[in-house]
């Protein structure tokens, strides 16, 4: 049996085919990571609106636009620790090393909410008290240190899993097309126990709330750790591959012939995907609304289960992972079978008409949305609750269950296409950045909901009625919804323009 180009053994040593080294022995350490992971993450994004508008005391329009720019932040720095990782230090390094910055910055999070608050008390029991600042000033740089961390932990842990199949045999690139399938299951079954934890955060107490995931991370890496032996190492080029395509585009721009070989055939392995990444921007902004204005909607509505219960408004977002849970198994064994018979492709249908169907899916999403608030604004008139922000709607919260269960698919088809899209047609030397344009599509997207949220407020608020007053009530996240989805049929109809001139790189070992 021949070695496996391009990959050694913790030891450094070729690895054979059929060796027992990589596939889903080592996938299922890395899927168990990002359950971990992604357990830790939502357990602070979930609620983060939350707890900035309640115990920071922030407005409803800046803690929407802080949640928007950190999140947005933290899907744009793993282009920086791609390069790291695929120059320096290599992947599993950078895995390590990510998870300790993490386990850190929980851990600051943890002290600034439990710690200093009883140590600094609110002068004052007004809801306009402003906390101390060292608090602020604490949560926030711990807040980014998370993000800075997870720019170097998530692209790397999706490649370093997707590494350990061979795409040159066909069974093992089979299995990678299911990997991702099954990644984002992990991933997402991780994401569902956050739900207890936004109860946890809301009811029992914010610091314990911020240390569960602190727990959870340092899991991630014992678990990470566990499986050394077992996993595919790809070694470092000489030459980093981010410094050819700088030569390349360098030669580009001042007019020189670019060399051929390499440099000049991953420069345009790069950028022939910058059409795909700008059309899909918009669907990034439709994602960021569900940890936003979503949760802000079921905090007006009546959230009772029985006559005591109230269920954590954040903790709906569990109906949206639900749905992501449900959907993949039939996606995997159902649909891509019965696509593979109309089709006669392996993969049932390609990855770009995979990404199609969870945008077109993300603009009915946002018409449901739009909807939803619209009946849940003439229930509040109806009940003279208009100028009553604190009361609860008599709306049940199970109205927002069909904008959850929309996002979840659209995630099945778009997300998981994303991911496999971008690892699958960027050169080998490249896979950590092509994970991590992937995820910036989802840090622009949310900077963009940002600057949007920002800019219709203060627009709408000088005419005499914001969209986005902290009385959700005057609010019209009714129009916002619809702009979202007529925005993002614009940005399908792009999209697909650009999907069927699009030519997929060709498989093997020669072709860069």
């Amino acid at each position: 049996m021949a070695p496996i180009v391009g990959v050694v053994d913790y030891r450094g040593r070729p690895i054979i085919a059929g060796s027992g080294k990589g596939r889903w022995k080592s996938a299922f350490f890395i899927i168990g990571v990002e359950m971990a992971e992604r357990f830790a993450y939502f357990g602070l994004a979930f609620n983060l609106i939350t707890y900035l508008t309640g115990p920071l005391r922030e407005s409803t329009a800046a803690a929407a636009a802080a949640v928007n720019f950190w999140s947005g932040m933290a899907s744009m720095l793993p282009l920086l620790g791609a390069f790291v990782a695929d120059t320096y230090l290599g992947r599993y390094r950078t895995i390590i090393i990510t998870s300790v910055l993490y386990i850190l910055g929980l851990g600051m999070l943890t002290l600034s909410s439990s710690v200093l608050p009883s140590i600094f008390p609110h002068k004052c029991d007004t809801s306009t008290c402003p906390p101390n600042q060292l608090q602020v000033i604490t949560f926030y740089v711990s807040l980014y240190l998370v993000a800075f961390a997870q720019g170097g932990h998530k692209p790397c842990t999706q490649a370093f899993g997707a590494d350990q199949f061979d795409q040159n045999d066909p069974l093992e690139f089979k299995s990678r097309s299911s990997f991702f399938n099954w990644l984002y299951f992990g991933m997402n079954l991780g994401i569902l126990f956050t739900i207890l934890l936004t109860y946890v955060q809301d009811s029992i107490s914010w610091g314990f709330g911020f240390g569960i995931p602190c727990m959870a991370m340092v899991l991630a890496l014992l678990v990470f750790l566990s499986g050394t032996i077992t996993y595919r190492y790809c070694t470092l080029e000489e030459t980093s591959p981010f410094i050819r395509i700088g030569k390349a585009c360098w030669r580009a721009s001042s007019g020189k012939t670019p060399q051929i070989g390499n440099e000049g055939e991953e420069a345009k392995g790069v950028l022939r995907l910058f059409p795909i990444w700008i059309t899909c921007l918009i669907y990034g902004v439709v994602v960021s609304q569900s940890s936003t204005f979503f949760t802000k909607q079921g905090s007006t509505l009546d959230r009772r289960i029985g006559k005591s219960f109230l269920i954590p408004p954040a903790s709906l977002q569990g109906v949206g992972v639900l749905s992501i849970l449900t959907f993949i198994p039939i996606y995997d064994h159902i649909l891509v079978t019965a696509f593979r018979k109309l089709t006669g492709l392996q993969s049932g249908i390609t990855m770009l008409q995979r990404i199609g169907i969870g945008m077109a899916i993300s603009t009915i999403e946002m018409a449901v949305s739009a909807v939803v608030e619209m009946k849940r604004i003439c229930t509040a008139q109806e009940y003279g609750l208009i100028d009553s922000p604190d009361a609860a709607i008599p709306m049940s919260l199970w109205w927002l269950i069909p904008q959850y269960v929309l996002f979840g698919l659209s995630d099945v088809f778009t997300i998981i296409g994303l991911q496999e899209f971008f690892y699958d047609q960027v050169p080998d030397s490249l896979r950590s950045l092509g994970l991590a344009l992937y995820l910036s599509i989802f840090g622009v997207g949310s900077l963009i909901s940002g600057f949007l949220v920002s800019v219709i407020d203060k627009v709408t608020a000088a005419q005499g009625g914001s969209w986005f007053p902290n009385n959700l009530n005057h609010a019209h996240l009714d129009y916002f919804y619809w702009l979202l989805a007529a925005l993002n049929t614009l940005g399908l109809l792009i999209y697909i323009y650009f999907a069927r001139a699009y030519a997929y790189r060709k498989k093997g070992c020669a072709d860069i």
